[in-house]
């Protein structure tokens, strides 16, 4: 039996009484007002509204909009009642953003099959502008009413707490409408959902998960926080057997780089910029675009669409002017409420202000007759290494410092898959490739021999790891003074 057939047959939770919402134009007048300015919002949310409204207006693809098949799930997510808090048990309205990213979702179909487009969604959104209920919602639209035979749906996380934070609210919600449960034979127990009759079922998944599964959706809440993608591949290659599965991944950003989630934002920045096309993958990032002051009010309204709603403007505001005054404050802040990526949680210096010391008018072959002091701090697979040249100009009887940065990697680091954001970096000429596996110091050792014969480098500053041969060749060509950088505090007596 089809999954169209299968669909049609059974009854619907959805009322029957009409309804004076409609849905896809609430979609469609959302995105006119982003891309018109109207509506504050990052360059990703312009990008992925303008492509919804081109992919309505398309005639000549596999895809068409199903009004009806969106409509459908949005109003089945009204009728679930909210978890906690103050709107606890009334009903989850959504906003014109949740309406947007869920008729994009299930709106779209094959012409011919009518079988959804998109398999995969990744939503990252800041804090508590309502990821988990709305998920949660979907969820359970997709265990038990999407016409899917025997469907199964999986909450993943790394850790039980996390993968609670979707079906902790789920399973509130069934139990807020237990009429709806009653009428469909839905069960709710304390670590799973099911649906006897059709062998429908969610639960909650740590890890990787067992083998034997057939996911129909799954869930990959906080993505930020995987170390790897094994989470992911393992749900993925159980979809295998599914003709309209979904991943839908929803975050916010996080403290490194380097796992699957900020490169699946990589993926999904490159399709929308057009680099690499994907019809078959949706994405939504709500972020303060890089040239937007972080300390400003836009910032705070391009990153939260739930702005005054679930999220409290006054709230924001002050965490905003915390974060601006205590530089600890500032990763977590920033990370948390705006999406930035951020390489660790807490500042060790107050960062908004080193920021604004930058001037990229100045050029070091300005300070060719100011003192420097060359400083090396190097690395050999897996890390950066990096060269310094700073010097010192005073002014006024003031000594004023300008600092000119080189960064190294080796070529095949740049050149992994998972590492796009280095691939970025290279383009736009702020790191600098060395060849093989490992760094080529003969290529540092060069930069910095030149920068001694150019300027007035009065010693070269290094970190002793890795530094032995670098230092000697570079003594032994130049003659500079060496000073060893100790990685540790030591006690010192003034002369």
């Amino acid at each position: 039996m089809s999954n169209q057939t299968n669909q049609v047959s059974r009854p619907s939770p959805i009322p029957t009484t009409s309804s004076t919402e409609n849905f896809s134009q609430r979609a469609f007048n959302y995105c006119t007002r982003v891309v018109t300015g109207e509506i504050p919002n990052c360059q990703w949310i312009q990008k992925s509204c303008q492509r919804y409204l081109d992919d309505l207006a398309r005639t000549d693809w596999r895809w068409t909009y199903d009004p009806e098949r969106a409509e459908r799930v949005c109003k089945f997510i009204q009728l679930c009642p909210h978890e906690k808090g103050e709107k606890q048990g009334s009903p989850l309205l959504l906003e014109d953003f949740q309406v947007w990213i869920v008729c994009s979702i299930f709106g779209f179909v094959d012409v011919d099959t009518r079988l959804r487009r998109f398999k995969e969604a990744v939503l990252l959104i800041p804090r508590k502008n309502g990821k988990s209920p709305l998920a949660a919602a979907i969820s359970l639209y997709m265990t038990f009413f999407d016409g899917e035979p025997g469907a199964e749906t999986y909450c993943g996380a790394l850790s039980e707490e996390q993968a609670w934070e979707v079906f902790r609210p789920a399973k509130a919600m069934l139990e807020g409408l237990p009429e709806l449960c009653k009428r469909f034979g839905i069960v709710v127990n304390a670590k799973s959902l099911i649906q006897p009759s059709t062998r429908s079922r969610m639960k909650p998944v740590i890890g990787s998960g067992r083998d034997g599964a057939m996911t129909h959706l799954f869930i990959g809440d906080e993505a930020h926080q995987w170390k790897d993608s094994s989470l992911y591949d393992a749900q993925s290659t159980s979809m295998v057997g599914r003709s309209q599965p979904l991943k839908l991944i929803i975050s916010t950003a996080g403290d490194t780089i380097e796992g699957p989630c900020h490169s699946k934002q990589g993926e999904v920045e490159q399709m929308l910029n057009g680099t690499i096309p994907n019809d078959r993958l949706f994405g939504a990032i709500y972020t303060a675009d890089p040239d937007v002051d972080w300390t400003s009010r836009e910032a705070l309204l391009q990153a939260n669409p739930n702005f005054g709603v679930s999220v409290s403007e006054e709230f924001l505001v002050e965490a905003q002017a915390e974060a601006v005054r205590n530089s600890a404050k500032q990763g977590t802040f920033r990370c948390k409420h705006l999406n930035h990526w951020v390489t660790a949680a807490t500042a060790w210096m107050n960062m908004e202000f080193f920021r604004r010391c930058a001037d990229t008018s100045l050029k070091v072959e300005d300070f060719k007759d100011d003192v420097c002091i060359h400083s090396s701090d190097l690395a050999s697979k897996i890390d950066l290494a990096a060269t310094i040249r700073l010097f010192r100009r005073d002014i006024d009887g003031k000594a004023h410092y300008y600092a000119f940065t080189r960064c190294y990697l080796p070529e095949a680091r740049i050149n992994d898959p998972a590492n796009q954001h280095y691939q970025r970096w290279k383009h736009d000429g702020f790191l600098i490739a060395t060849n093989g596996n490992s760094m080529d110091y003969s290529i540092l050792e060069a930069d910095a021999i030149r920068d001694i014969q150019q300027y007035k480098v009065r010693e070269l500053a290094f970190d002793a790891r890795y530094a032995d041969q670098y230092v000697q060749r570079i003594n032994e060509a130049t003659g500079v003074t060496l000073a060893e950088v100790p990685r540790r505090l030591r006690s010192c007596r003034r002369p």
